[in-house]
């Protein structure tokens, strides 16, 4: 064989095998800070097709529109007074998804309940006020999505100017959603995404040939541990956990604790028999909202309402009479147990 011909065969043959290096698929893995938490993403390619940068472009313009923690996002300077502000596909799309949520629950999914989340100082001032019952009913004037709009020229109209939004109980939902739809429209097939706890699980595990596995938090577990009450497999779904554990306020005078989850009915902390609440949807925007709802309901109306929505992935745990910890699982999410 001449020197050229030599030459050519071993072109071809490194061709071969950069093409086979090149064509193994691979776990990619992404992480980064996000709406005061982390984030993680796990996708599956041949090679590094999207950035943090491009994964914190995304999540700041996310942030831009519904964030409350910043004073410059559309729904702060809606909060403010502002009438004049045109809201973007970020705004709608979390607009219509809570009024979906809050018909469906009779009002109690209720993303306008602003002002008394920041009356107990679970908003962005952290500041709790000492309210009295007559506080309270004051400022349940201007809680109830049915006294917003969204019109047709993109802005907001307010029954009331007072009206706060606070969208935080789905739209950590929503921008993993966001975020899972920006990979694929990347081409990537297989993937899994994580923003402060909230999921999407898409395609599947093709390296280890399963669906994703996720864990589901314990929440009687204590400070610094780490505990499971069940692992689940999902494909083409959105996950998230609600749960009162998470986030409690202390009274500096008096030590009462306030609990994160405010019933828009009452206007009062929810001190209910529910613990925590996971629920699992064809998005992770549904299920962040429908699970924040879960909280609200008092376990037996929970229980009903996940039974008329066999859609929903359901796991309660709660307390019961005899302030016994007991789990709901609905009937489709034993299915997804392993």
């Amino acid at each position: 064989m001449d020197l050229k011909k030599l030459l050519s065969l071993g072109i071809v043959l490194f061709f071969m095998v950069s093409c086979k290096k090149d064509t193994t698929p691979m776990f990619l893995i992404l992480q980064g800070e996000a709406q005061g938490s982390t984030y993680s993403i796990k996708y599956i390619a041949n090679k590094k097709i999207v950035s943090k940068n491009q994964i914190d472009s995304i999540l700041q313009a996310f942030d831009l529109s519904l964030s409350t923690y910043r004073k410059d996002s559309k729904i702060s300077k809606i909060n403010s007074g502002d009438s004049t502000v045109i809201v973007d596909d970020f705004f709608i799309e979390t607009f219509n998804a809570s009024h979906q949520i809050y018909k469906e629950t009779n009002g109690f999914f209720d993303p306008t309940i602003g002002v008394l989340v920041n009356a107990y100082g679970f908003g962005p001032s952290h500041q709790r006020i000492k309210i009295n019952q007559n506080q309270i009913d004051s400022l349940l004037r201007y809680v109830g999505f049915n006294k917003v709009k969204l019109n047709p020229n993109k802005t907001i109209t307010k029954l009331y100017p007072e009206t706060y939004f606070d969208f935080n109980a789905i739209a950590q939902g929503y921008s993993v959603d966001v975020v899972s739809e920006f990979l694929k429209s990347k081409g990537i097939a297989n993937g899994i995404v994580e923003i402060g706890g909230e999921l999407c699980g898409f395609g599947t595990n093709t390296i280890d040939n399963k669906n994703w596995i996720v864990g589901i938090d314990d929440p009687m577990q204590k400070p610094g541990e780490r505990t499971l009450i069940a692992k689940i497999n999902i494909k083409n779904l959105g996950m998230a956990t609600s749960g009162n554990y998470r986030k409690v306020e202390t009274d500096a005078i008096s030590g009462e604790k306030y609990v994160h989850t405010i019933n828009p009915k009452t206007g009062k902390p929810q001190r209910g028999n529910v613990l925590s609440a996971t629920v699992l949807a064809s998005t992770c925007k549904m299920a962040d909202g429908y699970a924040t709802s879960f909280m609200v309901l008092d376990i037996n109306k929970g229980i009903l309402f996940a039974q008329k929505h066999p859609d929903l992935y359901v796991l309660l745990v709660y307390t019961d009479e005899n302030n016994k910890v007991q789990q709901y699982k609905s009937e489709n999410f034993n299915k997804l147990k392993i």
